[in-house]
């Protein structure tokens, strides 16, 4: 998956529009972050802690949570290795979570 076709995926969720800049786009749902481009490979997708054990064992290659972000409700995704499916997936539940 490439960070262009996630954004498209993104912004084809109700309410998704995108801001940051050119170079790390981020797509919110009012005004709250779902996802952004930390570099050309690697997004930070927002999620439910709850989830996100389950989101790491079902997608092991595509996902991580470096130190910094362990208390945050957050993955890095791998654009390198990522299962297009898993993104969404991610991108779904960060989606659900923040359009409340």
């Amino acid at each position: 998956m490439t960070p262009e076709e996630a954004g498209r995926y993104a912004e084809s969720l109700p309410q998704v529009k995108r801001k940051g800049t050119e170079s790390r786009p981020a797509w919110y749902v009012n005004n709250r972050l779902v996802v952004r481009l930390l570099d050309p490979n690697t997004l930070v997708i927002r999620v439910p802690l709850s989830k996100r054990e389950s989101l790491l064992e079902t997608y092991p290659d595509s996902f991580g949570v470096p130190p910094r972000m362990e208390a945050h409700h957050k993955v890095e995704a791998y654009l390198d290795r990522a299962q297009p499916r898993a993104v969404r997936t991610a991108i779904d539940l960060a989606w659900e979570m923040q359009r409340r």
